[in-house]
């Protein structure tokens, strides 16, 4: 699908083909996950050459910055903003000194909102640099937008995890008594909330650098033809992303602390499960030396021979294994 916009307004063009379906006011030609006919369509009129998703995929920055005849090409990983469909998608631009062009393969919400800022502005004396900030200004708000929402869920999560008891489950008053599976349950919860955290903040990670290194290079290379107000623009654009940057990385300092303490959660149930082994065995220890010992088949044994030789036997095993179990109760072990 393709979108135009410029001083008349926004034009959504999906569908057309040919250069002259192109109107000469568009400034920006947005391309939503475009067909070939799209592509040689701007190609034509622009005479801006459109990348392939493959090529706006590359890794190597010498591919995601270039300048060539027709002005800069730039790409950049960028998040989805879905939170049910988190991932990566290729977004590129295009630019030159009259024309943006941004190719992209998810709907946004920040071209959308950028949309409706030039049709209500008007957009009059517009650039394609102009246009480019715009973009990047909103696409930098909406990963703010989603760093806020990631901080929210990260506070809720580290709730869960400190107020974490070792026999209630999450929902449960503290202190309810559950089985071990269910805290076992609880806590793999906490660590696939952990990991998934740990994945969008990797993703949106990768976005910013991207759009950090695409607005040092854009400024760079399109300076000779800004107006005055522009250059401030790019700079508070750079300012905001290296902000954020240094959120995100409080963000993962904060996860990793949590995973700490989740992996610390999981040492004290095992830990627990271990001393309860231990009490059992040791409590077992004595009645089976008491056994063992009447066990043995001397002649000479005089409780074989008293009548209350069995029920003294019994009693003995008994107190043999009660008298570790006041103890270890003493101790705080169970």
């Amino acid at each position: 699908m393709m979108s135009l916009h410029g001083p008349q307004g926004a034009v959504d063009a999906n569908g057309l083909s040919g250069a002259a379906a192109l109107p000469d006011h568009a400034v920006w030609i947005d391309l939503n996950d475009p067909t070939a006919e799209e592509a040689a369509c701007v190609e034509e009129k622009t005479g801006i050459r459109v990348p392939s998703r493959a090529a706006l995929s590359e890794v190597e920055l010498s591919s995601r910055l270039r300048r060539n005849r027709d002005g800069i090409s730039l790409s950049t990983p960028m998040v989805t903003f879905d939170r049910s469909d988190f991932s990566l998608k290729p977004l590129g631009f295009l630019l030159n000194k009259t024309h943006l062009v941004t190719v992209r393969y998810h709907d946004m919400r920040a071209f959308s909102a950028v949309r409706k800022r030039v049709d209500e502005e008007g957009g009059d004396g517009s650039t394609g640099a102009r246009m480019f900030l715009l973009v990047v200004e909103e696409l930098v708000d909406n990963l703010a937008d989603l760093l806020e929402e990631m901080s929210a869920d990260l506070d809720n999560l580290s709730t869960r995890i400190f107020d974490f008891d070792a026999g209630a489950r999450p929902g449960a008053r503290k202190g309810d008594a559950t089985a071990p599976r269910r805290r076992d349950l609880a806590l793999r919860r906490l660590l696939r909330s952990i990991g998934r955290h740990g994945k969008s903040l990797s993703k949106v990670r990768a976005s910013l650098l991207g759009l950090e290194r695409i607005v040092a290079f854009a400024k760079g290379e399109c300076g000779h033809h800004l107006d005055e107000g522009d250059a401030p623009r790019f700079e508070t654009a750079a300012r905001d992303i290296a902000s954020l940057d240094e959120f995100e990385t409080r963000l993962s300092e904060t996860l990793q602390f949590l995973l700490d303490a989740t992996l610390g959660l999981i040492n004290v149930e095992q830990n627990n499960a271990f001393r309860i082994l231990t009490v059992v065995s040791v409590v077992g220890v004595p009645p089976t030396l008491v056994a063992s010992m009447y066990g043995m088949n001397f002649k000479h044994m005089p409780e074989l021979e008293w009548a209350y030789g069995y029920p003294y036997g019994l009693a003995l095993i008994a107190i043999s294994a009660i008298v570790p179990l006041l103890y270890f109760k003493s101790k705080g072990w169970l």
